[in-house]
Protein backbone atom coordinates (compact mmCIF):
# COMPACT_ATOMS: atom_id res chain seq x y z
CA UNK A 1 0.00 0.00 0.00
CA UNK A 2 1.56 3.12 -1.28
CA UNK A 3 2.45 5.91 2.03
CA UNK A 4 0.49 9.18 2.31
CA UNK A 5 1.43 11.97 0.34
CA UNK A 6 0.02 14.01 3.36
CA UNK A 7 -1.30 12.77 6.47
CA UNK A 8 -2.85 14.93 8.82
CA UNK A 9 -3.27 13.80 12.66
CA UNK A 10 -4.89 15.14 15.06
CA UNK A 11 -3.99 18.74 14.15
CA UNK A 12 -4.82 22.13 15.81
CA UNK A 13 -3.88 25.36 15.96
CA UNK A 14 -4.27 28.29 18.13
CA UNK A 15 -4.16 31.77 17.68
CA UNK A 16 -3.73 34.30 20.43
CA UNK A 17 -5.78 37.74 19.38
CA UNK A 18 -4.66 40.86 20.62
CA UNK A 19 -8.22 42.65 22.36
CA UNK A 20 -6.39 46.21 21.89
CA UNK A 21 -5.44 48.07 18.99
CA UNK A 22 -2.04 49.56 19.74
CA UNK A 23 -1.05 52.48 17.66
CA UNK A 24 2.90 51.51 16.49
CA UNK A 25 5.50 49.78 17.88
CA UNK A 26 6.21 52.50 20.46
CA UNK A 27 2.87 52.13 22.51
CA UNK A 28 3.48 48.18 21.94
CA UNK A 29 6.45 47.97 23.85
CA UNK A 30 5.51 50.15 26.32
CA UNK A 31 1.95 48.06 26.82
CA UNK A 32 4.44 44.79 26.55
CA UNK A 33 6.74 46.17 29.49
CA UNK A 34 3.83 47.39 31.48
CA UNK A 35 1.66 43.41 31.29
CA UNK A 36 -0.90 45.48 30.12
CA UNK A 37 -1.13 43.45 26.35
CA UNK A 38 -4.36 40.96 26.71
CA UNK A 39 -5.09 38.50 23.87
CA UNK A 40 -8.18 35.99 23.53
CA UNK A 41 -7.59 32.53 22.37
CA UNK A 42 -8.89 31.18 19.47
CA UNK A 43 -8.78 27.94 18.33
CA UNK A 44 -8.65 28.58 14.02
CA UNK A 45 -8.57 24.12 13.89
CA UNK A 46 -9.63 21.70 16.13
CA UNK A 47 -8.63 17.97 15.76
CA UNK A 48 -7.93 17.88 11.62
CA UNK A 49 -7.76 14.33 10.41
CA UNK A 50 -7.23 13.07 6.91
CA UNK A 51 -5.01 12.16 4.45
CA UNK A 52 -3.82 12.59 0.40
CA UNK A 53 -2.73 9.91 -1.89
CA UNK A 54 -0.36 10.58 -4.64
CA UNK A 55 -1.88 12.25 -7.69
CA UNK A 56 -5.04 12.63 -5.76
CA UNK A 57 -6.86 16.31 -6.26
CA UNK A 58 -8.11 17.16 -3.23
CA UNK A 59 -10.56 20.08 -2.91
CA UNK A 60 -10.57 21.84 0.40
CA UNK A 61 -13.92 23.79 0.76
CA UNK A 62 -15.99 26.00 4.09
CA UNK A 63 -17.18 29.14 4.66
CA UNK A 64 -15.46 32.31 5.23
CA UNK A 65 -13.45 31.75 8.48
CA UNK A 66 -14.13 27.93 8.39
CA UNK A 67 -9.96 27.49 8.76
CA UNK A 68 -9.38 26.50 4.99
CA UNK A 69 -6.54 28.61 4.80
CA UNK A 70 -4.71 28.13 8.08
CA UNK A 71 -4.98 24.75 7.04
CA UNK A 72 -2.92 25.02 4.00
CA UNK A 73 -0.49 27.39 5.21
CA UNK A 74 0.43 24.35 8.07
CA UNK A 75 0.48 21.45 5.17
CA UNK A 76 2.80 24.06 3.44
CA UNK A 77 4.73 24.66 6.66
CA UNK A 78 4.29 28.54 6.98
CA UNK A 79 2.86 27.68 10.68
CA UNK A 80 2.90 24.86 13.12
CA UNK A 81 0.88 23.02 14.30
CA UNK A 82 0.01 23.96 18.07
CA UNK A 83 -1.34 19.98 18.80
CA UNK A 84 -0.98 17.00 16.33
CA UNK A 85 1.16 16.43 13.58
CA UNK A 86 1.78 16.99 9.73
CA UNK A 87 3.59 14.60 7.52
CA UNK A 88 4.49 15.90 4.04
CA UNK A 89 6.51 13.38 1.54
CA UNK A 90 7.43 15.38 -1.37
CA UNK A 91 8.34 19.25 -2.92
CA UNK A 92 6.09 21.55 -2.41
CA UNK A 93 4.72 24.64 -4.47
CA UNK A 94 2.42 26.83 -2.24
CA UNK A 95 0.08 29.78 -4.05
CA UNK A 96 -1.20 31.06 -0.63
CA UNK A 97 -2.09 34.35 -1.18
CA UNK A 98 -1.56 36.74 -4.28
CA UNK A 99 1.54 37.93 -4.81
CA UNK A 100 3.19 35.78 -1.95
CA UNK A 101 6.74 35.52 -2.25
CA UNK A 102 7.05 38.21 -4.74
CA UNK A 103 8.38 42.25 -4.07
CA UNK A 104 6.50 44.32 -5.50
CA UNK A 105 9.44 47.08 -6.02
CA UNK A 106 11.28 44.37 -8.66
CA UNK A 107 10.47 43.56 -12.19
CA UNK A 108 8.53 40.21 -12.94
CA UNK A 109 12.43 38.92 -14.37
CA UNK A 110 13.83 39.40 -11.08
CA UNK A 111 11.00 38.48 -8.85
CA UNK A 112 10.98 35.00 -11.17
CA UNK A 113 14.20 34.16 -10.10
CA UNK A 114 14.13 35.53 -6.44
CA UNK A 115 10.42 32.82 -6.42
CA UNK A 116 12.48 30.19 -7.38
CA UNK A 117 15.47 30.94 -4.95
CA UNK A 118 12.76 30.64 -2.36
CA UNK A 119 11.76 27.09 -3.48
CA UNK A 120 14.81 26.42 -3.56
CA UNK A 121 16.05 26.55 -7.17
CA UNK A 122 19.18 27.58 -8.26
CA UNK A 123 19.54 30.54 -10.78
CA UNK A 124 21.24 28.27 -13.64
CA UNK A 125 18.11 26.24 -13.42
CA UNK A 126 15.42 28.85 -13.28
CA UNK A 127 17.28 30.40 -16.18
CA UNK A 128 16.16 27.27 -18.51
CA UNK A 129 12.85 27.68 -17.30
CA UNK A 130 12.16 31.54 -17.96
CA UNK A 131 11.17 31.52 -21.30
CA UNK A 132 7.95 28.89 -20.77
CA UNK A 133 7.31 30.84 -17.67
CA UNK A 134 6.90 33.58 -19.33
CA UNK A 135 5.44 32.14 -22.30
CA UNK A 136 2.86 30.90 -19.63
CA UNK A 137 1.93 33.95 -18.33
CA UNK A 138 1.93 35.97 -21.22
CA UNK A 139 3.98 38.50 -19.44
CA UNK A 140 6.85 39.19 -22.11
CA UNK A 141 6.22 43.06 -22.50
CA UNK A 142 6.10 43.48 -18.63
CA UNK A 143 9.02 41.62 -17.63
CA UNK A 144 11.42 44.35 -16.68
CA UNK A 145 8.21 46.50 -15.07
CA UNK A 146 8.13 46.80 -11.34
CA UNK A 147 5.21 44.15 -9.99
CA UNK A 148 3.98 47.14 -7.75
CA UNK A 149 1.98 48.38 -11.07
CA UNK A 150 0.64 44.48 -12.15
CA UNK A 151 -2.78 44.09 -11.45
CA UNK A 152 -3.98 40.71 -9.28
CA UNK A 153 -4.84 38.89 -12.44
CA UNK A 154 -1.12 39.47 -13.71
CA UNK A 155 -0.16 38.68 -10.00
CA UNK A 156 -1.50 35.78 -10.60
CA UNK A 157 -0.38 34.45 -13.63
CA UNK A 158 2.96 35.15 -12.81
CA UNK A 159 2.94 33.35 -9.37
CA UNK A 160 0.97 30.21 -11.60
CA UNK A 161 3.64 30.23 -13.49
CA UNK A 162 6.50 29.96 -11.75
CA UNK A 163 4.95 27.63 -8.93
CA UNK A 164 3.95 24.98 -11.77
CA UNK A 165 6.63 25.12 -13.86
CA UNK A 166 8.92 23.75 -11.40
CA UNK A 167 7.59 20.40 -11.39
CA UNK A 168 6.65 20.14 -7.34
CA UNK A 169 5.04 16.86 -6.23
CA UNK A 170 2.40 18.38 -4.41
CA UNK A 171 0.86 21.47 -5.75
CA UNK A 172 -1.09 23.94 -3.07
CA UNK A 173 -4.01 26.45 -4.42
CA UNK A 174 -5.75 29.04 -2.37
CA UNK A 175 -8.13 30.86 -4.72
CA UNK A 176 -5.49 32.21 -6.81
CA UNK A 177 -7.31 30.84 -9.91
CA UNK A 178 -10.90 32.96 -8.69
CA UNK A 179 -8.92 36.28 -9.69
CA UNK A 180 -7.86 35.32 -13.70
CA UNK A 181 -9.86 36.07 -16.16
CA UNK A 182 -11.91 32.74 -17.76
CA UNK A 183 -9.47 31.98 -20.55
CA UNK A 184 -6.61 31.92 -17.76
CA UNK A 185 -8.34 29.89 -15.40
CA UNK A 186 -8.49 27.58 -18.00
CA UNK A 187 -5.09 27.29 -18.98
CA UNK A 188 -4.60 26.94 -15.29
CA UNK A 189 -6.96 23.93 -15.29
CA UNK A 190 -5.27 22.52 -17.89
CA UNK A 191 -2.18 22.98 -16.85
CA UNK A 192 -2.89 21.42 -13.83
CA UNK A 193 -4.67 18.16 -15.40
CA UNK A 194 -1.19 17.81 -17.16
CA UNK A 195 0.71 17.77 -13.81
CA UNK A 196 -1.85 15.00 -12.92
CA UNK A 197 -0.82 12.71 -15.66
CA UNK A 198 2.87 13.07 -14.16
CA UNK A 199 1.19 12.08 -10.48
CA UNK A 200 1.37 15.87 -9.06
CA UNK A 201 -0.51 16.24 -5.66
CA UNK A 202 -3.16 18.96 -5.60
CA UNK A 203 -4.96 20.63 -2.55
CA UNK A 204 -7.53 23.46 -3.96
CA UNK A 205 -9.36 26.00 -1.95
CA UNK A 206 -12.01 27.71 -4.31
CA UNK A 207 -15.84 28.90 -3.62
CA UNK A 208 -16.36 28.30 -7.36
CA UNK A 209 -18.22 24.73 -6.70
CA UNK A 210 -17.95 24.05 -10.51
CA UNK A 211 -14.31 24.03 -10.44
CA UNK A 212 -13.87 21.62 -7.54
CA UNK A 213 -16.50 19.35 -9.48
CA UNK A 214 -13.99 19.62 -12.18
CA UNK A 215 -10.67 19.23 -10.83
CA UNK A 216 -11.44 17.42 -7.85
CA UNK A 217 -11.86 13.51 -6.49
CA UNK A 218 -12.34 13.84 -2.90
CA UNK A 219 -13.14 17.13 -0.71
CA UNK A 220 -12.88 18.22 2.43
CA UNK A 221 -15.65 19.85 4.23
CA UNK A 222 -14.57 21.89 7.39
CA UNK A 223 -16.95 24.22 9.72
CA UNK A 224 -15.40 26.53 12.43
CA UNK A 225 -12.23 24.99 12.33
CA UNK A 226 -13.59 21.31 12.38
CA UNK A 227 -13.81 18.40 9.86
CA UNK A 228 -17.35 17.80 8.51
CA UNK A 229 -17.14 14.85 6.68
CA UNK A 230 -14.47 13.93 4.06
CA UNK A 231 -15.38 12.01 0.91
CA UNK A 232 -16.14 12.07 -2.73
CA UNK A 233 -16.70 15.27 -4.27
CA UNK A 234 -19.70 14.94 -5.16
CA UNK A 235 -21.10 14.39 -2.55
CA UNK A 236 -19.06 16.91 -0.28
CA UNK A 237 -20.27 19.31 -2.25
CA UNK A 238 -23.84 18.32 -2.12
CA UNK A 239 -23.49 18.97 1.79
CA UNK A 240 -21.41 21.93 1.55
CA UNK A 241 -24.05 23.62 -0.96
CA UNK A 242 -26.62 22.65 1.83
CA UNK A 243 -25.02 24.39 4.37
CA UNK A 244 -24.34 27.62 2.28
CA UNK A 245 -28.39 27.74 1.29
Amino acid sequence: MDKPVISVKDVSMLFNLSRDKTMGIKEYVVKALKRQLFYDEFWALRDINFEVKRGEVVGILGLNGSGKSTLLKLIAGVFKPTKGSIEVNGAISPLLELGAGFDPEFSARENVFMNGAMFGYAPSYMKTLYKDIMDFAELWEFEDVPMKNFSSGMYARLGFAVATQVEPDILIVDEILGVGDHLFTKKCEDRIKKMLEGGTTVLLVSHNIDTIKEMCSRAVLLSKGKVVQVGAVEEICKIYQGDDA
